[in-house]
């Protein structure tokens, strides 16, 4: 399983990637679009992901989320094999880099957040989502009590019959990509 997993990772980025740099912009305009129907405006701390490797890029709604009053936070790994920390961050905020070297807050306010911005490398139509391979999500929501509403972003294309979920999975609240809001 584990190598199964791994070759999907390895072949759905590098689809990802490979997308010409306007069409996986036009997609992702797309994927954001259909944020809108979510409400996320409800929620007061939003957590995002700083865009890495073609995912889709959401820092312009956490923006227009803080300007509108609410709260942004990031993930921030600290330590391998450990949950991330969520630290607050706001257009302009300085940044460092954390272990994997993402940029990151460089001050540690920490905030809980009330929803939270998944980036998918792949997903099925169950919920679960493919990551990188680190369980960094899947332990940090394990361990917040209540658990944020999740929104598994990604693109069509990294939909799979079955990721094959293994009891460290966790079920993203929805999916979207940009022509699919799962579960419908």
């Amino acid at each position: 399983m584990r190598s199964w997993r791994v070759q999907q990772r390895e072949r759905l980025i590098a689809e990802r990637m490979a997308l010409d740099p306007a069409l996986r912009g036009a997609r992702a305009a797309q994927a954001r679009g259909a944020l809108a129907h979510l409400d996320l405006g409800r929620f007061e701390v939003l957590g995002i992901y700083w865009p890495i490797r073609g995912e889709i890029d959401v820092r312009m709604l956490a923006a227009a989320h803080h300007d509108a009053g609410g709260r942004v936070v990031l993930p921030a790994v600290i330590e391998k094999g450990a949950p991330v920390e969520f630290r607050s961050w706001r257009p302009g905020a300085p940044m460092g880099r954390d272990l994997w070297k993402i940029p990151v807050p460089r001050e540690r306010a920490l905030l809980r957040p009330d929803a939270l911005l998944v980036p998918l490398v792949g997903f099925d139509g169950e919920g679960y989502r493919l990551g990188y391979g680190g369980g960094y999500y899947d332990r940090t929501l394990a361990a917040l009590v209540p658990r944020p509403f999740c929104v598994g972003l990604g693109f069509d294309f990294g939909q799979l019959p079955s990721i094959v979920p293994q009891p460290h999975d966790i079920r993203m609240d929805v999916i979207v990509t940009e022509t699919q809001r799962l579960p419908r």
